[in-house]
């Protein structure tokens, strides 16, 4: 049968491992899912000086919270009561300090005191993150916006559905202004995780009594509202321990004319089980909603845990096979890339299809070939005597004139293959998930990879310029060869020596050499793509990284361990996740091993 202690011990466990990890059901800024938020926990809230503290130290039976004027609790205070066997000695150990057991609780409070300063300082700043407080026993200046940040602190507690508010009110005041009771109602308005409980009823003006309260009539709740009755400030000067404090405030309901009628649900003893029995009923409901969401969150960890990849091994061979294997990775995407698999490559046949064909029409042949340049370059080329028949050396230097122009088409088709080249392996860099890891080797891949694109480029230009330089070099006599007859078959006669500086012969010339610049045109539209595929894309495609690779095998152990050193980020979220891995499995083991009374 599943005991009260095992399904508090559970809670306890779980709620201690949380708070290590620094998931305490705030926002801590991570992704992670906050398994503290699905634990049923007991929040004590209350207004300034209303008795939370004396109402803790009542349940608990020990003094250990600090005391004094203003606002003296800055940190929200996680306390677990943990029963140990008869007879042995009570002591607290604080979370921040395992190795640490405090029998003496005074110090306890002076540590509570400590602690919370170490993290808000002596400013009378508050803090939300939690003091985490466990205690064994046989026995069961401030900002001016500390208003608003203690209520957001709280709020964040309570607001919580698994939150069990244990609301403070003190009887000398009205319970319409309570406080607690205020947020209560915001938070819960049906009251149904609301515990009322009302303090100082000992200190009412004779002839009063907070009977209205107690009874449920100024304020219902789902469950009963419960007085206590805290020691008084001589008490605490005193000393006075907590079994007689205790047995002093039975003896006061059991005498109390007004409140004998209820004195057997009065006083911090009944609260004390009035709460476990509660909490133990609520943790029995949760069970089940706990354990889902331990085993979405463990299939999440592992999932990203692989996504993660494991710490790289410390041995040279273990790192240069992890290097080749981000490499191929690599590699793999920026092929899909070229290959279609993925968008991209289609930029390179847009720079053959639509930039270079628009580059070629809008060279300027029409300066080069009008009538007054053809008069000039043909009359130059002839020298000191008169051409005979065609001028051939006007030909020939007009054509070699128009085919220095193709240059700038053509290396300006391989400077914009290089660039979809270079925004591809960006692109694949940044989609290869195993290389955001390291940051270092990226870059270093990245360079690698460029340098490589950089010596196809120029392999690439000088090929395309070759093309242009061999259409220069030797001319497609056939062409010329067919001009004679191509005039003669359209009726016209061949040109005399009187009509050779004649204008219709110059227009004759441009025209002629413009069909043939539009002939070798056609040729480096398709004959450009071709060099620039075979020397940049091809290249790319089989030999990227092969200049890397070579270098890679050279390399000392020490200089790959630095190329591999990880993101901090990324190293900081795997152990993150480890940890938070290794909770909800050991929280999954916890929840197994007990078999639960249904």
């Amino acid at each position: 049968m599943t005991t009260m202690e095992s399904l508090i011990g559970l809670v306890n466990r779980i709620q201690r491992a949380c708070t290590v990890l620094g998931d305490y059901g705030g926002d801590d800024g991570s992704s992670f899912s906050s398994l503290w938020e699905a634990l049923p926990t007991v929040a004590v809230v209350g207004g300034q000086s209303s008795g939370k503290s004396s109402v803790l130290e009542s349940i608990v039976g020990r003094d250990f919270l600090p005391r004094g004027s203003g606002i003296v609790t800055r940190r929200p205070l996680v306390l677990q009561l943990h029963k140990t066997e008869s007879g042995t000695q009570e002591y607290a150990e604080f979370l921040h300090l395992p190795r640490r057991k405090f029998t003496d609780f005074a110090l306890v409070r002076q540590e509570i005191q400590d602690e919370t300063d170490r993290v808000t300082g002596k400013t009378k700043q508050i803090s939300p993150i939690p003091i985490h407080l466990s205690i064994y026993s046989p026995n069961e200046g401030q900002s001016e916006s500390i208003v608003q940040d203690i209520e957001a602190m709280v709020r964040s507690y309570v607001e919580k559905p698994n939150s069990i508010i244990l609301a403070i009110s003190p009887a000398n005041q009205d319970i319409a202004t309570s406080d607690a009771i205020k947020l209560a109602r915001e938070v819960d308005p049906a009251g149904e995780r609301t515990f009322g409980v009302v303090t100082k009823l000992d200190l009412m003006d004779k002839g009063t009594n907070a009977l209205d309260v107690l009874e449920g009539r100024s304020y219902r709740l789902q469950h009963p509202w419960v007085g206590i009755v805290n020691r008084s400030q001589a008490d605490i000067n005193k000393n006075v321990d907590m079994i007689v404090a205790r047995r002093k405030e039975r003896e006061y309901f059991a005498t109390s004319p007004d409140y004998g009628h209820l004195a057997n649900k009065m006083g911090s003893e009944y609260l004390a089980k009035l709460l476990s029995k509660h909490l133990e009923s609520v943790i029995r409901a949760r069970i089940p909603s706990i354990t889902s969401l331990i085993n979405r969150s463990i299939e999440e960890l592992e999932s990203e845990m692989d996504h993660l990849g494991r710490p790289i091994a410390l041995d040279a061979g273990a790192q240069l096979y992890t290097i080749l294997e981000l490499c191929r990775a690599f590699e793999k995407i920026f092929k899909e890339h070229l290959d279609g698999g993925r968008p991209g490559g289609d930029r390179i046949y847009n720079v053959f299809d639509n930039q270079l064909p628009s580059a070629l029409r809008k060279l300027p042949f029409d300066h080069h070939l009008s009538l007054q340049n053809v008069r000039k370059v043909v009359s130059e080329s002839d020298g000191y005597q008169p051409h005979l028949i065609a001028p051939e050396q006007g030909y020939r230097r007009l054509i070699e004139g128009a085919l220095g122009y193709f240059k700038g088409p053509a290396e300006a088709s391989v400077d914009a293959v290089n660039f979809v080249l270079k925004e591809l392996v960006r692109k694949s860099i940044a989609e290869t998930q195993e290389l955001k890891r390291f940051p270092t080797f990226q870059a270093e891949l990245a360079a690698a990879a460029n340098e490589a694109l950089e010596r196809f480029r120029g392999e690439s230009k000088k090929t395309t310029l070759r093309l242009v330089d061999m259409e220069s070099s030797y001319l497609t006599v056939d062409f010329f060869r067919r001009l004679p007859q191509e005039v003669e078959k359209a009726g016209s006669p061949a040109p005399s020596n009187v009509d050779r500086y004649a204008e219709g012969h110059f227009r004759r010339i441009a025209s002629n050499v413009s069909s043939y610049i539009g002939l070798v045109a056609d040729t480096l539209r398709n004959s450009i793509p071709k060099a620039v595929v075979y020397c940049q894309v091809r290249q790319a495609k089989q030999s990227l990284l092969n200049h890397f690779y070579a270098q890679i095998g050279k390399k000392e152990g020490n200089h790959l361990s630095q190329m591999l050193d990880e993101d901090p980020a990324l190293m900081e979220r795997r152990l993150q996740c480890a940890k938070r891995l290794e909770l909800y499995k050991a929280a999954r083991d916890e929840i197994d091993s007990v078999s639960w009374v249904r």
